[in-house]
């Protein structure tokens, strides 16, 4: 289901266009995982599920400068914004996603089989354990590329330093997705990989927002990734459980992988 590494490329290179901006920016809807205070700004909901993420800022020194130029970063961008626009999530909760599981509504249904988790623990380390063979014997990089919009949220998006990293990945993700004993659970893949890091979600969305000035905005920060790319280095790949999306967290016997 994921692209192959030169499709995939091309579709991130225009993904942070201008003119992809304000093509995005015409179909943006207010994020239901945060809801307004009464007494103003936004609060997070319960969103419950499972991902493999690479470990979140305080769990990866290695990439201490990467992250650290990546949270001022979302700082600046938060000073451009309204904050009735927009919500940033935790700056110590930032990460990058390798795998989405299950979440809210199918995770609630799952949990009704009240072994549903130790099952899915069990899947996850079956998979990293087939996986261990196929590891490559070089650093998996990934740098910044962009900003994006999505839908409800704002980020950066990743490229791939070279194919080998680029395919290191896609192959890890196939372990996991097409292992029996994770299909058996029901869950199935639902997005082709785009190597993101959520920097906040939308809120209220004025019917006069000036997208013009939202693009320029963000066609600016990308000037300054061109000459000195922000890199990420994966070097480990974790089960960890989210109850909203401002923290993700994991037990020392959960699934890990190590590259």
């Amino acid at each position: 289901m994921d692209d192959t590494y030169q499709v995939y490329v091309n579709r991130v290179a225009r993904m942070t266009l201008p003119e992809t901006y304000n093509s995005q920016l015409d179909h943006i809807q207010e994020s239901p995982k945060y809801k307004p205070l009464p007494e103003g700004g936004r609060q997070a909901v319960r969103f419950p599920g499972y991902s493999i993420i690479a470990p979140p800022v305080p769990d990866d020194p290695d990439n201490g400068d990467f992250y650290a130029n990546l949270q001022a970063c979302q700082q600046q961008l938060g000073e451009k914004l309204d904050p009735q626009f927009w919500v940033p999530v935790p700056p110590d909760s930032l990460h990058l996603t390798l795998a989405d599981l299950i979440w809210n509504d199918a995770y609630r249904d799952a949990c009704q089989d009240p072994e549903f988790e130790q099952k899915l623990q069990a899947a996850i380390a079956e998979s990293f354990s087939a996986f261990k063979g196929n590891l490559i014997d070089q650093p998996i990089r990934w740098q910044v590329f962009g900003m994006i919009v999505m839908t409800r949220a704002i980020a950066v998006c990743l490229v791939p330093r070279d194919q080998e990293s680029y395919e290191e990945i896609v192959q890890f993700r196939r372990a996991i997705y097409q292992n029996p004993s994770f299909m058996a659970l029901g869950i199935e893949q639902q997005y082709h990989f785009t190597a993101h890091i959520t920097f906040g979600y939308f809120g209220t969305i004025p019917s006069d927002l000036d997208r013009n000035h939202l693009s320029g905005i963000l066609s600016d920060f990308n000037s300054q990734w061109i000459d000195s790319p922000e890199e990420l280095v994966i070097k480990r790949a974790e089960l960890r459980k989210f109850d909203d999306m401002t923290r993700y967290y994991r037990e020392e016997n959960w699934p890990v992988l190590e590259f």
